[in-house]
């Protein structure tokens, strides 16, 4: 065996798990090219936070024009396609729709620890190691929060309702209706306090959209408007108001004929032709003697009532409204205290609602229904006017978070200074709390700390700050005597280095809890893939415009 020539290793079959064109990324590459794709989306919103920051416009495929610089609102209409860039728009929602406050916030902090720690991952470190060490730091952070909030006292009501209105301030200064923040302050507060204390639900809140006017123009109603539905004739000769009316809800079609109940009836005898139409007659004024017999004199219904119905209505001294809304619907009935029926049939006074007062009235170029003085639910409609559409849509989003601010703000009752200086102080803490854990780890929690800077940074980069100048003040005062200047920050107003707890400028602790908690999640999630596998996406056998064959 000694003459034969060196043996060839023996090739190995290669083995195909998944099909054809399937694209597979794993390792370090394809970690960095994640966190990569999480920066460029945080750098698309950085310049929209605080109160001097930038809006968006974005343009989605049907030509939908959206201006705003809330950052629920952007990530929701960037259309992200790379999955792991795709948890921050989701940590985006989570918290729009826990707290309504804090979304861009949210998003910078979860880029910022990506961006920190992706120089441990090209040196080797593992994942897991990294995992553990902002988790760790994200549970003394959230800690630290919960020692250094500040608790008020609501039995004073005046006191209570000065921090609901200081937190709504707060949520408002970096959004569009800013420069008007007093008058849209006090509305918030009013809205969330005429509601349910216990259950605080915010859809008793209506907001409904007037063009034109200014944004003083806009209203608080105590209780339920909607705008006008499409009437008859016969409208105009009913009643615009009355006083403690009784309502009746309905779900019931009010007219002499309608389209979908069109039938094919042969009849021999022109007698028995006219008892068909005099039935149909005889069943509509069934409906509306049975409805009149109850002592309704505001009638409501999801269907359509027909120009008879109108006039029937109007000879009896009755307001009527067809083609009402389902959602304005419900909270006539939860408001009022009267359920929605599908028949007149045994309809009695026990199935009607009342209120202290209902009345039509002329808001800008159109007309509302208004129903004050609501006994069963606690609700209320705000009415916004404004110039442009866009304008107003912006307006509606602003004053939403600061209405989930604010009910947040009744359930937890604590609170922290705003403007980066509880991001500050956290730094701090993490930086000595991190000098007394050996390993790793230490390295990890201090490159959480450094994260939190970027609040306080992006504000004065997004105001025209010198950032280094203000964010070494902010370290030295924090450093120099933490219990004294513990609520510093970066006060845009003044352009200075202030403490902004004793300038009011308040946020609920929930809304920073939940912001470390989402960000600390989501950059674990984008630490923990180490390979993403993408199918090709299936081609169209037959795309459009091509012509079938033999055509």
């Amino acid at each position: 065996m000694a003459g034969r020539g060196p043996q060839v290793p023996m090739m190995q079959p290669q083995v195909i798990v998944l099909k054809e064109g399937t694209d597979t990324s794993q390792g370090v590459p394809q970690l960095l090219s994640n966190i990569a794709a999480c920066l460029a989306v945080c750098d698309t919103i950085r310049t929209t936070l605080g109160p001097r920051g930038m809006d968006k416009l974005i343009v989605d495929g049907q030509g939908q024009v959206t201006i705003s610089n809330d950052g629920a609102t952007i990530m929701k209409l960037l259309d992200v396609v790379q999955p792991a860039a795709r948890t921050l728009v989701d940590i985006a929602r989570a918290q729009d729709a826990e707290v309504g406050d804090g979304t861009t916030s949210v998003v910078l902090l979860a880029g910022e620890l990506l961006k920190e720690v992706r120089e441990f991952v090209e040196e080797g470190v593992s994942s897991q190691a990294i995992i553990r060490g902002v988790r760790r730091a994200a549970e003394l952070a959230i800690a630290r929060i919960k020692e250094l909030a500040v608790t008020v006292d609501r039995a004073d009501a005046a006191e209570a309702r000065s921090l609901l209105e200081k937190c709504a301030a707060t949520s408002m200064s970096s959004k569009l209706i800013g420069s008007q923040k007093e008058f849209f302050t006090r509305m918030a507060v009013d809205a969330v306090l005429r509601l349910d204390q216990e259950q605080l639900d915010e859809g008793m809140i209506g907001i409904k959209k007037v063009p034109g006017g200014a944004m003083q123009d806009s209203l608080l109603v105590d209780g339920v408007a909607f705008k006008k539905s499409f009437s008859y004739a016969g409208f105009e000769q009913q009643p615009k108001s009355f006083d403690a009316p009784r309502i009746a809800c309905l779900n019931v079609e009010l007219e002499l004929k309608a389209e979908k109940d069109n039938a094919e009836v042969r009849v021999d005898r022109v007698a028995d032709y006219q008892a068909i139409v005099d039935a149909e007659w005889r069943i509509i004024f069934d409906k509306l003697d049975a409805i009149l017999a109850t002592g309704a004199n505001v009638v409501l219904s999801r269907l359509p009532i027909g120009d008879l119905a109108t006039q029937y209505f109007a000879d009896r001294n009755v307001f009527c409204a067809g083609r009402v809304q389902k959602d304005d619907l419900d909270r006539v009935c939860e408001a009022t205290g009267c359920r929605v029926q599908s028949t007149t049939t045994d309809l009695t006074a026990a199935h009607l609602g009342t209120c202290e007062r209902f009345e039509e009235r002329q808001i800008g170029g159109q007309r509302f229904n208004l129903f004050r003085g609501c006994p069963e639910a606690k609700t209320c409609t705000i009415v916004l006017r404004g110039g442009a559409e866009q304008f107003i849509d912006e307006v509606e989003r602003s004053l939403h978070d600061s209405i989930m601010v604010v009910r947040r703000a009744v359930k937890s009752h604590s609170v922290v200074a705003g403007g980066g200086a509880i991001e500050m102080e956290l730094s701090r803490y993490l930086r000595e709390a991190a000098r007394r854990i050996e390993g790793k780890q230490q390295l990890i929690i201090t490159a959480v700390a450094k994260a939190l800077e970027v609040v306080p940074r992006q504000l004065c980069e997004n105001a025209g700050f010198d950032t280094t100048d203000f964010i070494t003040q902010l370290r030295a005062r924090h450093a120099q005597d933490p219990d004294r200047f513990r609520w510093y920050g970066v006060d845009i107003e003044e352009e200075a280095v202030a403490d902004l707890f004793a300038k009011f400028v308040w946020e609920p602790a929930l809304v920073k809890i939940n912001a470390i908690a989402s960000a600390a999640e989501a950059a674990c999630l984008v630490l923990s893939v180490d390979e993403t596998v993408s199918s090709q996406k299936s081609q169209d056998p037959m795309p459009a415009g091509r012509p079938m064959p033999g055509r």
